[in-house]
């Protein structure tokens, strides 16, 4: 288990100088190798499946060692290159005039056509991005040879993350009690290390993959009742959401357990949350918890709480492949406790959503399921 931060609770987002800084001094390698006469070229770690390593000490997917060169007269890297400096004097201009725009912002703003005279002498146009994934990966590329988070660069996204429970935080100078929400919950923000996290009073965070289900427990108080801190990315979860479970179990010590459905796709929002992804793995370090457990719902729990027929769901090809595919990730061929569940899992070829439990009432959830599981340590990880 890594050590904890010393500054628990406080804001861990960096500086708005310092973020500046960062961001013109990309800006000012290219300058100088310029003003040197030498091809100007950046040095960005590479992204893919192939470069990212799984840390088994840390238990996170890590990027690897390789790097790309991505130099202004190569022919195959100079629309890359180019689309590099713009995207980072979008952002650098937004930083300078106190903007924060959105990845859909960026997109647009950056977008235009480029007309040209080609070898042929024919005048032909080029778009400087085609959609939005190649913008993304812009800022991706820019996140990676900075260290910087793009909520860092004040670039907004559609955060989707929820959190209730007896916890004060306070953001932009206001105290907010999440215990006083009502019937509601509070909306986490983009950049979460712009918060500070004034007191948590919890035995643990719980993470619910569905909105419904976590609104069914905030309107129950099953976070008062158990004394616990209620968390949702509503899904796959965002970035945001992430960091926030990651700053409550790094910062506070609070064991992090996850809810999802029976099936290949929760189990691997669960190894999201644990381990981090493929695509993130440069930012596990800081969106990643390796010390979550999983919860349920499980295959193996069809059987061990007699699940009616009618609540279970027949598991498509893609649902058996995508389970298959997580058999051979190595921080679930680490765990003989997982590889047994997947492969009760493609066995059965069944699936059950959180909601079967309701088949033994509707509180059967919150007052036997969860609470059981965790006093009896009945989890994975």
């Amino acid at each position: 288990m890594p050590k904890r931060s010393l500054r628990a609770g406080k804001p861990a987002s960096p500086r708005e100088e310092e973020v500046l800084t960062k961001l013109e001094e990309l800006a000012r390698v290219i300058y100088s190798q310029l003003e040197s006469g030498e091809p100007p070229f950046f040095e960005i770690p590479v992204r893919t499946l192939a470069n990212t390593i799984w840390d088994k000490k840390r238990k996170l997917l890590v990027l690897g060692p390789k790097t790309a060169r991505r130099e202004f007269f190569d022919v195959g890297e100079s629309k890359r290159f180019m689309q590099t400096i713009l995207m980072l004097s979008l952002i650098v201009r937004a930083r300078r005039e106190n903007d924060y725009p959105t990845i859909r912002d960026l997109y647009y703003t950056g977008k235009h056509t480029i007309y040209y005279v080609n070898e042929h002498g024919k005048k032909v146009s080029e778009e400087t991005w085609e959609d939005q994934r190649e913008s993304n990966a812009v800022i991706q590329d820019i996140e990676v040879a900075t260290g910087l988070l793009r909520e860092h660069m004040g670039i907004m996204h559609d955060a989707k993350g929820r959190i209730v429970g007896n916890m004060i935080i306070r953001s932009k100078g206001s105290e907010i009690d999440l215990s006083r929400m009502g019937s509601g919950a509070w909306g986490i923000p983009s950049d979460v290390d712009r918060i500070e996290i004034l007191r948590v009073k919890a035995n643990y965070v719980l993470v619910v993959e569905k909105g419904a289900i976590f609104e069914r427990l905030n309107e129950e108080e099953f976070w008062r009742k158990n004394n616990c801190i209620l968390v949702t990315g509503k899904g796959q979860p965002d970035r945001s959401t992430r960091r926030m479970v990651r700053r409550l179990w790094e910062e506070f010590d609070l064991p992090v357990y996850i809810l999802t459905d029976a099936d290949s796709y929760g189990y691997y929002i669960y190894s999201v949350y644990r381990s981090g992804s493929i695509s993130l793995s440069y930012e596990s370090e800081r969106l990643a918890t390796p010390e979550a457990r999983f919860l349920g719902v499980s295959t193996s729990d069809i059987e061990r709480y007699k699940i009616p027929r009618n609540y279970i769901i027949k598991a498509t090809e893609r649902d058996i492949k995508r389970a298959k595919e997580l058999m051979n990730y190595p921080w679930f061929k680490e765990s003989k406790r997982w590889m047994e569940e997947l492969e009760l899992f493609i066995e059965r070829g069944e699936k059950i959503e959180i909601e079967a439990l309701s088949g033994h009432g509707f509180k059967f959830l919150s007052s036997i399921y969860i609470p059981g599981k965790i006093n009896k340590g009945e989890w994975i990880i």
